[in-house]
């Protein structure tokens, strides 16, 4: 059997407390990479993407923002809140995905919570 990585242990132990904590629960779940932020709505009962929003999107590539910077974080937040909420999805649980939970991680947490979303 193959070892882990840092950052695969990292993710699995963050999965592991939001299984447990999640009730029923949706998972609004956040990856980043030094272009691009993207936050998804899972239903991890069913296995799919109920939601999703990233800066690769035309709309946010047409504002002219990149996705390297706390403010497009925070558009990529209220974005993918306001869609949840059109969709009805109000209560999630934040899987950060074994980031830390600071700069745009964060910016994406609080605008969405701006935008509705309880977790």
């Amino acid at each position: 059997m193959a070892h882990k990585t840092p950052t695969e242990r990292r993710k699995a132990r963050v999965r592991r407390a939001l299984k447990a904590a999640a009730n029923g629960r949706m998972r609004l779940s956040v990856h980043r990479s030094s272009k691009h932020i993207y936050a998804q709505v899972i239903d991890d009962t069913k296995g799919v993407t109920l939601v999703s929003a990233s800066t690769i999107e035309k709309v946010q590539r047409d504002a002219g923002k990149t996705g390297a910077d706390i403010e497009a974080a925070k558009a990529v937040g209220k974005l993918v809140a306001e869609r949840a909420t059109q969709k009805g999805i109000k209560n999630v649980v934040f899987d950060r995905g074994g980031y830390m939970y600071h700069g745009r991680i964060k910016a994406l947490a609080d605008a969405a919570r701006e935008g509705g979303l309880n977790f």
